[in-house]
């Protein structure tokens, strides 16, 4: 979008082709609690999801242990509301919603699962997830296995990218390095390194819409571009700043519909939920807190979290108008503290490096100072890459007074659970730290003479038919003449125990 070394040919018709969301921002730096947040249209604190992650909590720290999110018992993901009005839904193949893998949410969840086992003439809702772009594809062949446990599976899955690359390399001098980054060879060759990967992602879009268009989904699809968080690298994932969490938005409809055009309104990931489930004709549940993005007024503000990355624990919050961004830390904890995973990053280091040797500038070392500044107040139209802290400028004092209150009124209203200590939320949602497990599915049969399943959890999905229960989505009394098997789950929870039902068995309801 602007930036003349990307190479991106497939994105830009793609764009051509759609509505250009300009201020897209997703609710939080990084991809799990972001997840958590999209598939449902809530918040991530609000479903108790913001940790990033929960299966990670207590490695490498002095407490915890690994848990599952419970969201409120009303919560869906919108695939499985989709699955319930009649759609075919499928992944391939990054779930990481932080409430554990859900059986009922996707018909096929798996690598290269696509829409073409679905019924004839059935709606589908796909979701396809490319990787090449991650944090960890950009780590250099000659990156210290020491570093990380998890190094050499990266670089062999980075050693197969790269052999794909047979097209010209970025040239490292033509990037241009924003102030809050030290400008050096490595920086420019780390960042080079990521714009081939973009470069070898937009092919990857492209061989897709190939695809589409042989099979003719362009007549008849929405087709939707955008990413979980910011660029995977230093001062961009795990922040809020604009750089952690503004992303591409493209909208492109079958008829043409605003092809070309760019539009500024706020926009948050929360939007695509009942934006999805509004053009299926399902209903939008209440609990749902994005909006429609071509139906619903735009907000005049957003929102976004941080809390624990790994085992670093941290609490920020963020509100951005479309000009004026707020950000507010509770945790005293640098900037960019020191995570194990993201010091692997070449820049991270490079960047350590010249903090030690006392070579970074003001700006920069700031993000590796002790503790954050309790508040930050950016200009984004004046200041775009949000360099100048205008915080404790008392021209701003009332700015910063509005989003401020702003903010704490969202964060009241939302219920956002990051108030409360992980260990605490954990006795909440797991008692006595174990897992609670889903109640087993009971079956009766109705005045009608059809199969009524249910089970005693609340908030409970079920499943029913195939070889573990798992085939169908339960939604509405069924006319079933054969023996078949069901399994109930509630999110967060364990799933049920398989259950066997003979309909002739059964006792009336």
């Amino acid at each position: 979008m602007g930036d003349r070394a990307a190479v991106t040919p497939n994105l830009d018709r793609l764009a051509s082709q759609s509505v250009v969301f300009t201020r897209a921002f997703t609710t939080a730096g990084v991809c799990a609690p972001s997840r958590a947040a999209l598939i449902t249209g809530v918040h991530q604190t609000t479903l108790g999801a913001h940790n990033m992650r929960t299966a990670s909590y207590g490695e490498n720290m002095g407490e915890g242990a690994p848990y599952r999110a419970v969201p409120p018992p009303e919560v869906k993901a919108f695939p499985e509301l989709l699955r319930a009005a009649g759609y075919f839904t499928v992944n391939d193949f990054k779930t990481d919603y932080q409430f554990g893998e859900v059986f009922t949410v996707w018909d096929e969840n798996e690598k290269g699962a696509d829409w073409n086992s679905r019924k004839e003439d059935q709606p589908f809702f796909a979701m396809l997830n490319f990787e090449v772009t991650h944090e960890g594809r950009i780590w250099a062949p000659d990156t210290d296995p020491a570093l990380h446990p998890i190094v050499p599976r990266r670089l062999a899955l980075n050693a197969e990218i790269d052999a794909a690359k047979d097209f010209p390399p970025t040239d490292p001098a033509a990037l241009r390095i924003p102030p809050y980054w030290p400008d050096t060879p490595v920086v420019r060759a780390n960042l080079a390194r990521f714009y081939d990967n973009i470069r070898l992602l937009d092919r990857q879009v492209g061989e897709l819409l190939t695809r589409l268009e042989a099979e003719g989904r362009f007549e008849d699809s929405i087709i939707i571009f955008t990413t979980d968080h910011g660029d995977g690298l230093p001062r961009h994932k795990r922040t809020i700043f604009d750089s952690g969490t503004h992303v591409p938005l493209l909208v492109r409809f079958p008829d043409g519909f605003g092809a070309g055009t760019n539009r500024g309104d706020l926009v948050s990931l929360i939007d695509l939920a009942p934006t999805i489930l509004d053009w299926a004709g399902g209903t939008i549940p209440e609990y749902i807190q994005g909006r429609r993005l071509f139906d619903d007024p735009a907000p005049d503000a957003i929102f976004m979290a941080g809390d624990r990355f790994d085992e670093v624990p941290q609490r920020f919050r963020g509100a951005r108008e479309e000009r004026w961004h707020y950000i507010r830390y509770f945790s005293d904890e640098p900037v960019i503290p020191s995570l194990s995973y993201q010091n692997v990053n070449p820049i991270m280091r490079e960047m350590r490096r010249l903090h030690t040797e006392g070579d970074l500038s003001p700006l920069q070392a700031s993000y590796l100072a002790d503790v954050a500044p309790r508040e930050f107040l950016f200009d984004t139209e004046a200041d775009p890459d949000e360099v100048r802290n205008v915080a404790d400028s008392p021209g701003f004092a009332a700015i910063k007074h509005r989003l401020s209150a702003r903010l704490e009124n969202w964060i009241e209203e939302s219920g956002d659970m990051g108030r409360i200590p992980e260990r605490d939320l954990v006795a909440r949602i797991w008692p006595r730290g174990q897992q609670p497990q889903t109640a087993i599915v009971e079956a009766c049969l109705n005045s009608d003479g059809n199969v009524l399943l249910t089970s005693a959890t609340i908030g409970a999905s079920i499943g029913y038919g195939g070889v573990d229960g798992e085939a169908l989505l339960y939604v509405r009394p069924i006319d079933a003449t054969s023996p078949f098997k069901a399994k109930a789950v509630r999110y967060g929870y364990k799933p049920s125990r398989i259950e066997d039902f003979d309909p002739a068995m059964l006792p009336i309801c």
